[in-house]
């Protein structure tokens, strides 16, 4: 019991853990994304340019941040420039893209990820059911049925897998309005991705010593979950519930 824990603490605290730096980086993010009004050196004459935003974020997780530009009005004939413009493109402010009465910067839409982490809780109750994986869960487990009882009325590890799941899908979100995209492929693409990360560390945490038979269910069951909400976060279209274009 005390290994069922540990692991959902884990899970609970890896999805924390990465999404810290998630915020991090959608904040430094925001700051550089956007075309921006400067003088050119060369010309002293106005003209657009974009900073590599997604670079920025990453190199800004480990310092100060990395600034490049990754497009200019003048470009591609003076794409060899030296850039020294960069100075005065992080002073000025970037050209607000809005549509009149609304924003249309990238909201975490709140209700999809909430269903997907509810979908993703449900699909585990059902998953480890007693019509499905629960007597070989608990034989890996080593529980009897007294214990599995009363672990199932316990609320602390149903509140730790609501925890996971919640923290897993606000982490999925967060990526996708990082990349300013939402789409059915690129959410499962995504919650995938952060899957394969949290394995590698759980495994790497407990030097594979895992039950094997505890692995083959826990593995494609969060896999498939992550599926689920990648799905429903970066499929629902957001429209729906923030009334809004994408």
């Amino acid at each position: 019991m005390l290994l069922l824990f540990w692991f959902l603490l884990f899970l609970v605290g890896a999805c924390v853990v990465l999404l810290m730096p998630a915020l991090w980086s959608r904040q430094i993010y925001g700051v550089y994304r956007g075309p921006r009004t400067v003088n050119c050196p060369e010309t002293h004459a106005p003209v657009l340019v974009r900073f590599d935003a997604l670079r920025a974020a990453i190199t800004g997780l480990s310092g100060p941040p990395r600034l490049r530009l990754t497009d200019c009005s003048r470009w591609p004939q003076r794409s060899d420039c030296g850039q020294e413009c960069i100075p005065e493109a992080v002073q000025n402010k970037p050209v607000q893209n809005t549509v009149v009465g609304r924003k249309t910067g990238n909201q975490i839409p709140h209700l999809p990820v909430l269903i997907a982490a509810a979908a993703a809780w449900i699909f585990g109750m059902v998953w480890h059911s007693e019509y499905v994986f629960r007597f070989r869960w608990m034989a890996a487990l080593d529980l009897s049925d007294r214990r599995a009882r009363d672990l199932a009325e316990m609320w602390v590890p149903h509140l730790l897998t609501v925890a996971a799941c919640v923290a897993f899908a606000y982490l999925v979100a967060l990526l996708l309005a990082w990349l300013r995209a939402r789409t059915l492929l690129l959410g499962i693409r995504v919650a995938v991705s952060l899957w394969l990360i949290i394995a590698a560390g759980v495994m790497v945490a407990t030097r594979s010593s895992l039950p094997k038979e505890l692995i083959w269910i826990e593995g494609p069951y969060t896999l498939l979950g992550a599926v689920l909400v990648g799905a429903i976060v970066g499929g629902v279209p957001r429209r729906v519930f923030l009334r809004d274009s994408e």
